[in-house]
């Protein structure tokens, strides 16, 4: 029996954030503050300019 059609996952996506930080440090601060970030995951990714 299936639900919908959709595929079963445990995960799911809230939205993202696209930043511009000096550096690593200043990225992981703004994701501190984050309201997801007290109760969820934080993946902070840096973005490569070819």
């Amino acid at each position: 029996m299936l639900d919908g059609p959709y595929s079963e996952t445990k995960e799911q996506l809230g939205g993202y954030y696209l930043i511009e930080a000096p550096d690593l440090d200043a990225a992981l601060e703004w994701a501190s503050k984050c309201p997801a970030a007290v109760n969820g995951t934080i993946e902070v990714r840096p973005l490569w300019v070819i």
